[in-house]
């Protein structure tokens, strides 16, 4: 149940972050609902990944991450924003960072 929950955590945060883009600067009052929802939900599911078992370096690196590439993706689709082979490379470190701590943490016990 661990990946499950921080699988949620990730989408349910990265969900959160495009119905803030959505919302134009909170203009846009109707997504304040699936804002805050989705904020609180993010953080809950991180919350029961940890109580899991999930070290919080590894889960918060890895919630990160993804969440760095999926909205970046996301944007790209959705909302046509910018994304260049250098916010690609970004991306790419940001992975290969969390991947090292991850393998840190393995090597700690």
């Amino acid at each position: 149940m661990t990946w499950f929950f921080l699988g949620l955590a990730i989408l349910t945060e990265v969900a959160a972050t495009m119905s803030l883009r959505a919302s134009e600067g909170l203009k846009k009052k109707v997504w304040l609902i699936p804002i805050v929802a989705g904020y609180a939900s993010a953080f809950g599911f991180l919350g029961l990944a940890l109580a899991e078992g999930l070290p919080l370096g590894v889960g918060y690196g890895i919630w990160v991450a993804c969440g760095v590439a999926l909205t970046a993706v996301a944007s790209r689709v959705l909302f046509k924003e910018p994304l260049t082979p250098t916010m690609v490379c970004g991306i790419l470190l940001i992975s290969a960072g969390v991947l090292i701590v991850e393998i840190g943490a393995r090597h700690a016990h």
